[in-house]
């Protein structure tokens, strides 16, 4: 099967063995995201080496007969639970794989699990492949409802959904989301959903109206020094050192600074502001699929607008460049 892979320093699309079953399911992909995390790694972040990607949507094309023992490595909704997996139905899947054994993985939870792997990042072939193969306690159907478009946003919707087990966020609460690249976008129609005051803090016109028309508050980050130390919460999406800085300015004192960005590189980090103003400084990492599936379901966040390009998994290497260009959303790859 072809693959986009890393390794060696290098990205290239060549032919490698289809998995196999082996006690986990294979699932056949129709379409995969490139996300941040997959340019990131061909920079050398992680140190991975294998097949890139972790945004996917496919069909199950076989199970083994073995099924999960203890607890499912995810708490899953009645309509989404192992036992009605079967091949040929639609599915995503949770990128982090436990081992299934520790107290994390039988409590329901394999994301902190301390030998996982994640998908496309950690210790497994990822997503930008005709084939993949997960646990079969990771897959979650795709209700009918949603095209493979919109599936295809699952993992980075359920990052942005996150948020919300990490810190609370009501009516009530003011957020600033800075970086209006597609966590941003999604990070901000996620919290919007919650009733909170949202800002979204960027610096592209036709991105920013992506969150316009969902009725989300746009403002650049000049306009946003005038909103220093004012924001309950603050996310920083934008992937920048210098969006770590504004996030760190906008939010009050005793406010919450949330962390959603992965890059490889260090970040310099002004502890003296974060102990004066008693800064709680939150990371957020993956969240569950089944809100974001709901979401996606109820039509509640826009994703269509964030789809730049979709180009075959052959031309991978220029989808790749494609996706690192300025002002370039989610670019598509389809086997």
């Amino acid at each position: 099967m072809k693959a986009l892979r890393y390794g060696n320093q290098k990205l290239s699309v060549t032919d490698v063995p289809e998995p196999h079953v082996d006690g986990e399911a294979v699932v056949r992909v129709t379409l995969s995201g490139i996300c941040n995390t997959d340019l990131e790694i061909a920079r050398g972040y992680a140190g991975f080496e294998g097949t890139i990607g972790h945004e996917f949507v496919g069909v199950i094309e076989s199970v083994s007969e073995a099924r999960p023992s203890g607890r499912a490595q995810f708490q899953k909704e009645p309509s989404l639970t192992v036992g009605l997996l079967t091949p040929g139905q639609r599915v995503v899947g949770e990128i982090n794989a436990g081992c299934g054994r520790c107290d994390l993985c039988h409590a329901g939870d394999s994301r902190h699990c301390a030998t996982r792997t994640v998908l496309g990042i950690v210790g497994r072939d990822g997503a930008h492949a005709e084939f993949l193969k997960l646990p079969l306690a990771n897959l979650l159907l795709v209700p009918d409802e949603i095209s493979d478009e919109r599936a295809v946003f699952t993992e980075p919707l359920a990052a942005a959904c996150g948020i919300l087990e990490r810190t609370s966020i009501t009516k009530d609460t003011s957020v600033a989301v800075v970086g209006d690249g597609k966590l941003g976008l999604l990070c901000a129609q996620v919290l919007a959903t919650t009733g909170a005051q949202v800002v979204l803090v960027g610096k592209h016109d036709g991105k920013l109206q992506i969150a316009t028309r969902r009725g989300i508050e746009t403002i650049t980050a000049n306009q946003a020094q005038s909103r220093a130390n004012l924001f309950d919460v603050t996310v920083e999406a934008s992937g920048s050192a210098t969006g770590f800085a504004l996030a760190l300015d906008l939010v009050r004192p005793r406010g919450v600074l949330v962390l959603k960005s992965t890059f490889h590189g260090a970040t310099e980090m002004d502890a003296a502001r974060i102990v004066i103003d008693e800064i709680s400084v939150v990371g957020s990492r993956c969240g569950r699929f089944a809100p974001a599936l709901e979401l996606l379901k109820m039509g509640a966040v826009d994703v269509e607008s964030l789809i730049s390009e979709e180009l075959r998994l052959t031309a991978g290497l220029r989808a790749m460049k494609r996706a690192s260009e300025p002002g370039v959303l989610k670019v598509l790859l389809r086997p």
